[in-house]
């Protein structure tokens, strides 16, 4: 379930995009829509509100007219279909364990959004709910072919961008898409996650401040670019794909969507796309109703939704009492992120961490046979270590052996250090206080960046009135934060150690770079 591990190219310009529109909108507005022919094409418009959120219907309504209240009281009448799992069993899904309820949004301009639920008392085991496959999105679905869908997603695009693209061209139907009461859903949910916040790839500049200090902001910035990437190649996709030209006789991609609407679908399916495991490369990201994000993502549940014959199922790994959400295991994904793909933040992911990038000097002369001495020993030039949390001490001791390899200068001390164990090394007391030394900088640098304290930021997320983005902002850089202090608290532990205080760091003009 991973996306992130889709290819997204690293560039530093971010793009923003006004996070009030729905997440799979189209252009109503033919002006601004670039044209690369003579005569501008009229664009279709979805009818029957696939656009708005104003017309999404609520879990539980039925088939015919409904009513809203506006802010000022005045009651307005919605045509309405019926709801999702309504749809979904008028057309294959069998009789289940779940319900959909709904939770107010944070937000007072848009609506609930939905959650799935036990319909009644569930054990571990049984099958909450089983969805037909043709009631999945697969690029085996939209592309009609696997051998094309293999080609594109195998060469320039994710399949990320080719489900975007379909879904957007589908809501271009408007009612008339089979897909319309999933469309419709889709633009409730908004790419909310369980807080009910969108990726941060969808916040403005002075949102994306409130990571400040963080990695992630420059992984934000990044996959923006990705994401500007792969629509630069949609083109490709509908010159290629044979099905797309049969089903959707409009203007190719880049002159029917502008890039801002793209992004938005694009983060859309990055929310709820599914990564189902021994299934062929055209079907193994799908598009489940019923998934995510309306199911709860958690980092310490362990159920999945499996492709099974002819359907993907949930089997449930826990307990649960009617009308408790119900949650699966979204992949063994940092807070970072679950932030990026999901919108929100665990704060106990076991599988949370920091990354420390070390690498040797290449203006060392003996750079080379560092370099080699590093690969026998399964390190590389440039190295990254994980530190996972509540196992800060045992990362820096992982370290310790790779930088102290960037100090010494005498061949024959290039492998015992390397491959040295315990915290202490034996060749040099002022070197090893020198690796120590720049170990701690570090930290206590990486610590500076951030302009809040940890007290600060506890005392933030005690207040009540906190705005939800900047509450899951608050909660990453946190959780960030008490890594690196566990980290730098593990160093100083190593110093303290040391059998004489006294001694002065090495030099060392050919330390290895840490960031």
């Amino acid at each position: 379930m991973d996306v992130a591990l889709l290819r997204q190219p690293s560039f530093s310009c971010p793009v923003r995009t006004p996070s009030a529109r729905p997440l799979l909108p189209f252009p109503s507005n033919v002006s601004r829509v670039r044209t690369r022919h003579s005569r501008r094409r009229r664009l279709c418009s979805a009818s029957g509100g696939a656009g708005g959120s104003d017309t999404l219907v609520a879990a539980g309504s039925k088939k015919g007219h409904g009513e809203s209240r506006t802010k000022t009281g005045v009651v307005k009448r919605e045509a309405e279909t019926g709801d999702l799992k309504s749809w979904m069993h008028e057309n294959g899904l069998p009789p289940c364990k779940v319900v959909l309820r709904e939770k107010q949004s944070h937000d007072e301009k848009h609506r609930p959004i939905h959650y799935v639920a036990a319909s009644e008392d569930l054990q571990v085991g049984d099958v909450a709910f089983s969805v037909p496959n043709s009631l999945v999105v697969t690029l085996e679905r939209v592309l009609g072919n696997e051998t094309i869908a293999e080609l594109l997603t195998t060469n320039k695009l994710s399949e990320l961008a080719c489900l975007a693209l379909y879904l957007m061209y589908e809501k271009k139907q408007g009612k008339k898409s089979f897909w319309h009461p999933f469309i419709r859903e889709l633009d409730r949910q908004r790419g909310r996650g369980q807080l009910a916040v969108e990726s941060p790839l969808l916040w403005s500049d002075s949102e994306l401040d409130y990571l400040t200090g963080s990695p992630t902001r420059a992984e934000v910035l990044d996959r923006n670019e990705g994401v500007k990437r792969e629509y630069n190649e949609l083109d490709t996709v509908w010159f290629m794909a044979g099905s797309l030209f049969k089903q959707y006789p409009y203007d190719i991609p880049t002159e029917a969507f502008p890039f801002e609407i793209f992004k938005q679908a694009f983060v859309a399916v990055q929310s709820c796309v599914v990564h189902l495991q021994k299934v062929s490369l055209a079907r193994r990201f799908a598009l489940v109703p019923l998934g995510p994000p309306l199911l709860a993502y958690k980092s310490n549940c362990k159920a999945m939704l499996t492709a099974v014959d002819g359907a993907v199922e949930l089997v449930v790994d826990r307990p649960y009492k009617a009308g408790e959400p119900i949650a699966v295991w979204c992949g063994p994904q940092p807070n970072s992120r679950l932030l990026l793909n999901y919108g929100f933040v665990d704060e106990d992911n076991p599988y949370d961490r920091i990354v420390v990038e070390a690498s040797l000097s290449t203006e060392d002369p003996q750079y080379q046979d560092k370099r080699m001495v590093a690969q026998r020993n399964g390190k590389l030039a440039v190295q990254v270590f994980n530190v996972y949390v509540g196992k800060e001490k045992e990362a820096i001791l992982e370290m310790l052996p790779y930088l102290r390899l960037g100090y010494v200068s005498d061949p024959h001390e290039m492998q015992s250090v390397v491959s040295s164990q315990g915290p202490i090394c034996p060749v040099s007391p002022c070197m090893e206080r020198a690796v120590l030394d720049q170990l701690s900088d570090y930290f206590k640098h990486r610590l500076s960046l951030y302009p809040t304290t940890l007290s600060e930021d506890e005392a933030a997320l005690s207040g009540s009135n906190l705005d939800p983005k900047k509450r899951v902002a608050v909660q990453l850089v946190l959780l960030e934060k008490k890594m690196l202090n566990a980290c730098l608290h593990a160093t100083m532990e190593l110093i303290s150690q040391l059998p004489d205080h006294t001694i002065s760091p090495c030099p060392a003009p050919f330390a290895p770079l840490l960031k």
